[in-house]
Formats: C-alpha cells, sequence, structure tokens
C-alpha cells in the first residue's frame, strides 16, 4: 500500500482503537446492532467508511452473512484511499472489527490484493501476519474477493495455506473456529 501514500498499515479489534495513533483512514467493520465506538471521538480528522455485518460464514437467523456488496464496498474504500494519495505524503490505513481477527483481516487483505494486483498470494498472507499475527480472515470475505479481484481462486488457496500454518501456530485457533461454527475454515486446513 506504501503507493497510497499509507506509510502504515493496522488492524485492530474494538479495545485497541484507543492506542491507535495518527490515524488518516479507517474501515470499520462492526455488528449491524454495535454502537459506533466512542474511541473515535478522539482521533484527528480522518476519512472514515463504516460496513455493518455479522462475522459468520453459514447464514443463521437474524444474522447478517457478508455479501458481495460488503466486499465491493472494502474495494470502494480502497479506491477512496488511492484517490487521495496526491492529497498527502504519508497516512495510517486502520482496518477494525470487533476482536481485529476475522472480518479486519480479510479486509485488509483484499485492500493488499487491490492495490498489489501482481503479488502472490502466499506473499499476501505474509505481510498480513506481519500486521495482525492471529489472523483468521473470513472465508466467505475472501472468496468474495477472490471473485471481485480475478484471482481465480488463488486467494482461496492461499488461505487454506494460510489456516493450514496459523494452525500449526497456533492449534487452539481449530478448537476456536470449531466452537464458533467455522469448522469448514478449519477442514480448509486439512
Amino acid at each position: 500500500m506504501q503507493s497510497l501514500s499509507i506509510s502504515m498499515l493496522s488492524i485492530c479489534g474494538i479495545s485497541e482503537l484507543p492506542e491507535q495513533k495518527a490515524v488518516t483512514h479507517v474501515l470499520s467493520i462492526l455488528d449491524p446492532d454495535h454502537p459506533d465506538p466512542e474511541a473515535f471521538g478522539a482521533y484527528a480528522s480522518h476519512h472514515r467508511t463504516i460496513l455493518r455485518f455479522h462475522d459468520i460464514i453459514n447464514p443463521i437467523e437474524g444474522m447478517i452473512l457478508p455479501q458481495p456488496e460488503h466486499v465491493e464496498a472494502v474495494l470502494r474504500f480502497g479506491d477512496e484511499v488511492a484517490a487521495g494519495k496526491a492529497e498527502r505524503t504519508e497516512g495510517h490505513l486502520l482496518v477494525h472489527c470487533h476482536m481485529g481477527i476475522s472480518r479486519s483481516t480479510a479486509a485488509m487483505l483484499t485492500l493488499m490484493a487491490q492495490t498489489n494486483p501482481d503479488e502472490s498470494e502466499d506473499k499476501l498472507f505474509e505481510r498480513l501476519l506481519e500486521i495482525r499475527p492471529q489472523a483468521w480472515p473470513n472465508s466467505r470475505m475472501i472468496a468474495f474477493a477472490d471473485d471481485l479481484l480475478s484471482r481465480q481462486g488463488r486467494l482461496v488457496d492461499g488461505l487454506r495455506r494460510h489456516y493450514g500454518r496459523q494452525i500449526q501456530r497456533k492449534p487452539e485457533f481449530a478448537q476456536w473456529m470449531q466452537e464458533l461454527g467455522r469448522g469448514r475454515e478449519v477442514e480448509m486446513a486439512a
């Protein structure tokens, strides 16, 4: 994202928002009924886009499943950031969701893939881990990004490898994801 005049990329959860400094661009991904985090009142002027849907990969009654339009909105946000590159020499792009593990990491990977269309999927996931070591991107969002960015299944294949490395690094991920109804993602890693 250096080409966007963004010198810093961050991913965090809601509880970490007060720790973020000098943020110029924010992509907020919140549950539909969650109020806007108060931490943004302390931020200097910044460009912010808010998306609201749940962190699920299968339909659950009463919950909003990530849809292609949500990932399209992430890509529009990336276009807006790119369009403003002439306005600044440096910037800090922050993507957050509730915990900073799934929706936000999927969105950041989407933005990195959009900005770096020739970068390998494995390199993109390596860079994602440098930003957020606990990254477990939402597989549904990555599948939509793969399609929208014409990656022909390569992002999804990279995600499989990423899940496998994450489970090797931290085996408890498999149990956590099973408990959250995300067993299909654990199976992807096998």
